[in-house]
Formats: C-alpha cells, sequence, structure tokens
C-alpha cells in the first residue's frame, strides 16, 4: 500500500488541533463519568485525528480519490464504446 500524504500542512494542522481538542474534552469527561463508553469512543476519534494530522494520510481521503478514478476510468470506458462500430454478422 502506498501511503505517501494525501492532505496539506494546513489541514494536516487543523485536524492536529480539533483532534487534540476532542481528546482533552473527552478525557476530561471520562474522568468524571469512567462509566460512559461514549467518551471512549470520542477519545479513540480524537486520537485518530491527530495520528491522521500528524502522519498528513487519510484513508477516507485515498479512499475518495481512488473512487473518483475509478469513476473517471468508467466514463472514458463508455465514450470509448460509444465510438466502436457494432458488429452486424449478417
Amino acid at each position: 500500500m502506498n501511503t505517501k500524504p494525501n492532505i496539506g500542512i494546513l489541514n494536516s494542522l487543523i485536524r492536529i488541533t480539533i483532534g487534540l481538542t476532542i481528546l482533552s474534552w473527552s478525557t476530561a469527561k471520562l474522568v468524571k463519568r469512567p462509566w460512559r463508553d461514549s467518551y471512549l469512543l470520542m477519545a479513540c476519534i480524537g486520537a485518530m485525528k491527530v495520528g491522521e494530522g500528524i502522519v498528513r494520510y487519510c484513508p477516507l481521503t485515498a479512499l475518495y480519490d481512488m473512487g473518483q478514478a475509478m469513476m473517471q476510468n468508467r466514463t472514458e470506458s463508455e465514450q470509448n464504446e460509444d465510438q466502436m462500430i457494432p458488429y452486424n454478422p449478417s
């Protein structure tokens, strides 16, 4: 798998900032109410956003780009099929 950076510097700084904000908020809430699983889930999401910002790689962005490339190839192949002369055996 090719994991070269697919997000920019500004996007990564925003992800780190928002991720640390979510992580600090959720851990503060988790200290007060440790039985709530939603705060643990939010802490994991915040940590994931911090990691995406540090590595500058987002798997959802890569998946979206791959889907766009597949759609582009599909439309090109449909245009090529329209230009072909159909075979008539009679």
